[in-house]
């Protein structure tokens, strides 16, 4: 894909998700998606949809080939509807006890499924689905080489992509505490994917995480579990589909470690305290 092809299909995200947001914010169900900020406004989570739309359908446009493109499409709508669902169920009050990936689990010990684990097993899902696709579009592409692989090789080749997927939705998910910071991950994370044959499905993303940022940033909306988790699914396709086994293992040993990180140390805290990362997460965001 050339260069202008990029722009067009970062312009076709930016515009897609803007589009989205409207409908959303206009729609039945926006007095549901209000919710206060950490500086006590009252912002829309109607990001989140329109991220996911916007992110999904442009990221599925400019893949390279139609399993790329469903992969695309499965990351990134199957994570944002997980994540709406407990953007909006979370939120009841008998749910927030459960923090992090081991209060979920504990909940479960008690009989209890939260909307979190929901949320964790749907993505999951979709990783895993959107990881088969590329599997099987690789191996259309490259038949002979590809067989001698097994079974096996094939298994753990689906699982190391689900493992990226699934991994990326849930550090930008993560990083998602203070205006504009998922966003801005995102853009930073997929402005290099976008070169190769499936920069494309990276440019998708790129341009829907411009289109809301500004939005983001003057905390007007909140992207949500919805948003991050449906963006970062995005870019996960992106990362599985131009790398390989080896590749995949060391993304996803990085994830993990991340993830792990989180459940010790405030992701906001590291950022303060790090001259650069501090002054590029208040870049833009509103202090009135």
């Amino acid at each position: 894909m050339s260069l202008l092809g990029r722009l067009l299909i970062v312009g076709a995200g930016a515009a897609a998700a803007r589009y989205a947001l409207r409908e959303v914010r206009t729609s039945p169900a926006a007095p549901a998606l209000e919710r206060t900020n950490f500086r006590g406004r009252t912002v829309t989570l109607a990001a989140g949809p329109a991220l996911a739309a916007g992110a999904a359908a442009a990221g599925a446009f400019g893949a390279s080939s139609a399993p790329a493109g469903a992969a695309a499409l499965v990351a990134g709508v199957g994570g944002g509807a997980v994540g709406v669902y407990d953007d909006v169920v979370g939120a009841r009050p008998e749910q927030k006890a459960a923090k992090g990936f081991a209060g979920h689990l504990a909940a479960l010990r008690e009989g209890r499924v939260t909307a979190g684990l929901v949320k964790i097993v749907g993505v999951g899902a979709a990783g895993l689905a959107a990881s088969a696709l590329l599997a099987a579009d690789r191996a259309v592409a490259a038949h002979p080489r590809r067989q001698r692989h097994g079974a096996v090789g094939r298994t753990a080749d689906v699982l190391l992509g689900a493992g990226v997927i699934a991994g990326t939705a849930n550090l930008l998910n993560l990083l998602d505490l203070r205006p504009g910071r998922a966003l801005k991950s995102a853009l930073l994370l997929g402005a290099p994917l976008t070169g190769g044959p499936h920069g494309g499905i990276a440019a998708g993303a790129v341009g829907a995480a411009a289109g809301l940022l500004a939005d983001d940033l003057d905390e007007q909306v909140m992207v949500g579990d919805g948003g991050a988790n449906a963006i970062g699914a995005v870019l996960g396709v992106a990362l599985a589909a131009r790398t390989g086994p080896l590749g995949r293992a060391g993304l996803l040993a990085v994830l993990a470690g991340l993830t792990a990180a989180s459940e010790k140390v405030s992701f906001t805290q590291v950022i303060q305290a790090t001259p650069g990362l501090r002054e590029l997460d208040a870049l833009g965001r509103r202090t009135d």
